[in-house]
């Protein structure tokens, strides 16, 4: 898989300006970002051919102060009522900085690392947005995602914020029946949440029409780009008034998300609300050292150790997760009688659905997954997060290990690395700033340590005859039988055997 990459000319227009908090971090190119004591301001990622000056005219404290309860923020009271009743009661610094922007109107692109209330901070002003009147029969919102699991788990915080009102919620994704979601559509919902391939069919059959959308959110848009969904995402922009307001949010901003919000956000404010740090801080990293072959006995001997909460085992491809869940959940179910579960794209959308159930129930303690799981969903009861396999892309880690520590709780990571992954574990702590801290389980063999067979030992003797063994070994060998004469030695040097060609 390769990362999208900037294509063409960039449009005139642009974004205003970058507001970042104190400190900087490296880019994945390794540049680093500027950084004060006080908030700093930075224009867009666009070429410096394109750059104007009319691009940094925001003031460079504009950044949000932290509010101390959701009535600062200009909510409703049946709004304020809705965050009581979910338990929300001081916003996160995402949340306090991006809802008094969307509830004025303006397009913004927030930038904030996983795991900081990003979902709710486009919720609540959709939902204030929903209660104002309005005739028409298509929806008046739509937010597109990456994975189908993050479809389910947004249409459920609608449904929880929404409680008790007349706003309506459809999540359309693919793996389900498209019949009984066109009979929802139907019913003209005033929320649309889905994934792009799904959307985009759904507007191909008519069952779903964007000329009422006054509101769009694009929620991990790097994960959307990287895996492909650009064409479908500009499809359906093109499709949506102008006079929309589009929100975009994404833990990562690179060159092709920045060439999204120039072509279709109108002036959008980009608030940066990533800390020097990309990982959290509540977050414990560790890596092991361990050589292929002796990684699923080490991740035995972890899990033993460490007796988790709830665990995510990480692995990069399809079949390694089956093989690892297939071996875990026996020698599991024998030792504790936990249950352990596997998800991944080639799973049917029924299986996931009820593996995700029940991971977030707490039927299921270990879960085996791709990286399917390491973007957006929320399940604030695990304690721990496995990299059976170092991941290949640095964001790719910077997300597999946000699935723990939520919203300020503590966590722990550990990842396996093998004696020639030394450069991608140098890149991932380049990335995050950070040293990950060796750990070692004692009594445990990191390494295969026995003796393999050396290379074989030919030796001739005077008389022709040959011997073998391996190295290091005194290897005897019986003579070998005299040899019976060939024809050629009967029939005299350089003669052979006459051939008759059979008549024809």
């Amino acid at each position: 898989m390769t990362r999208n990459q900037t294509e063409g000319d960039e449009e005139k227009r642009g974004p205003r300006v970058f507001v970042e908090q104190s400190g900087g971090h490296p880019t994945e190119s390794g540049q680093l970002a500027a950084s004060n004591s006080e908030a700093t301001v930075r224009a867009a990622p666009q070429p410096a051919a394109h750059a104007t000056g009319d691009q940094l005219n925001q003031p460079a404290d504009s950044s949000p102060e932290p509010a101390g309860s959701f009535r600062e923020l200009g909510l409703s009271a049946e709004t304020l009522a809705a965050c009581e009743r979910a338990g929300y009661t001081i916003p996160t610094p995402v949340q306090a900085g991006l809802i008094p922007r969307a509830l004025a109107g303006v397009d913004v692109l927030g930038q904030a690392r996983t795991g900081t209330g990003k979902t709710a901070a486009f919720v609540l002003p959709i939902l204030e947005r929903m209660t104002q009147p309005h005739r028409g029969g298509g929806p008046r919102a739509l937010v597109l995602v990456p994975t189908r699991e993050l479809a389910v788990q947004v249409r459920d915080e609608f449904e929880k914020l929404a409680h008790g009102s007349r706003v309506h919620c459809v999540a359309v994704y693919g793996g389900k029946p498209i019949k009984g979601q066109i009979d929802k559509l139907a019913k003209h919902p005033a929320v649309v949440v889905g994934t792009p391939g799904r959307v985009l069919d759904h507007m191909s059959r008519g069952t779903i029409s964007f000329g009422e959308v006054e509101m769009l959110t694009l929620d991990e848009a790097d994960r959307m780009l990287d895996i492909g969904f650009r064409p479908d995402i500009e499809k359906i922009l093109r499709r949506c008034p102008e006079s929309r307001q589009t929100l975009l949010l994404s833990a990562t901003v690179p060159p092709p998300v920045a060439k999204l919000a120039t072509r279709y956000m109108r002036d959008p404010e980009i608030l940066d609300f990533s800390t020097h740090e990309l990982a959290v801080e509540t977050i414990v990293q560790f890596y092991f050292t361990v050589d292929p072959t002796r990684k699923f006995e080490l991740l035995e001997r972890l899990l033993q150790r460490e007796q988790p909460r709830q665990v995510i085992v990480f692995c990069r491809t399809k079949r390694g997760t089956d093989k690892i869940y297939e071996r875990l959940s026996r020698k599991r179910s024998q030792q504790s009688g936990e249950e352990v579960a596997c998800i991944h794209g080639d799973l049917s959308q029924n299986i996931r659905d009820r593996v995700m159930r029940q991971f977030r129930d707490g039927t299921v303690k270990t879960l085996v997954a791709t990286d399917v799981v390491g973007r957006g969903i929320d399940v604030s009861s695990v304690s721990h997060i496995i990299n059976y396999d170092i991941p290949e892309f640095c964001d790719d880690y910077v997300h597999r290990v946000g699935r723990t520590g939520r919203m300020g709780r503590e966590g722990v990571a550990y990842t396996f690395v093998a004696p020639d992954e030394g450069p991608q574990l140098t890149r991932i702590e380049m990335r995050i700033e950070r040293l990950l801290k060796r750990d070692e389980i004692p009594g445990f063999e990191a390494f295969d340590r026995r003796p393999k067979p050396g290379p074989l030992q030919v030796k001739i003797g005077l008389d022709g005859s040959t011997s073998g063994g391996e190295a290091g070994q005194d290897a005897t060998a019986e003579p070998a039988p005299p040899k019976p004469p060939s024809s050629a030695s009967l029939l005299g040097k350089g003669r052979t055997p006459k051939r008759f060609r059979r008549a024809l």
